[in-house]
């Protein structure tokens, strides 16, 4: 569990992201932040597709995670961008890639302490793995309100 002095050990200004972050971070987070992945969006407007769009007014952090979902209720992909720091960043690529592959019901099982946990997130920083479980929780209750059948009124 090794901390790496971010300043320090990486390359200089311009040629990594991080060279500028004066924090310590876990190995986990900064492989998370200099190789994100699933970086992207899909279009909103496809029913398959659930958007969660998410902030903390306390810091500043916004992110924006997106599912897909087969016709059978397995996560197909899965989408970010976040506006953060580098655990921000972080949990938004690890939420990602946990998702993708789950079925709807598995990935409403995924909580912030287990993408905190995986990380090795400081306790200043657990708000960023908030953040990302609320994400998950906001674009699964986006994809379930545009698959629900409409009730007629009588």
């Amino acid at each position: 569990m090794a901390l790496l002095r971010v300043g320090q050990i990486l390359r200089s200004v311009g040629e990594s992201r991080t060279t500028s972050l004066v924090a310590l971070y876990h190995k986990n987070v900064i492989d998370h932040y200099e190789n994100p992945r699933n970086v992207g969006s899909m279009d909103k407007s496809d029913k398959d597709v659930g958007t969660g769009l998410v902030g903390a007014p306390a810091c500043g952090d916004v992110m924006k995670l997106q599912i897909k979902v087969d016709d059978n209720g397995k996560i197909v992909d899965a989408k970010f961008k976040t506006f953060g720091c580098g655990s921000a960043i972080a949990s938004s690529s690890l939420a990602t890639e946990w998702i993708k592959g789950k079925s709807v019901d598995e990935a409403k099982g995924i909580k912030n302490t287990d993408i905190a946990k995986e990380l090795c997130l400081p306790p200043v920083k657990l708000h960023c793995s908030m953040l990302a479980e609320d994400a998950i929780q906001a674009a699964l209750k986006d994809y379930k309100l545009k698959n629900t059948p409409e009730k007629t009124v009588m």
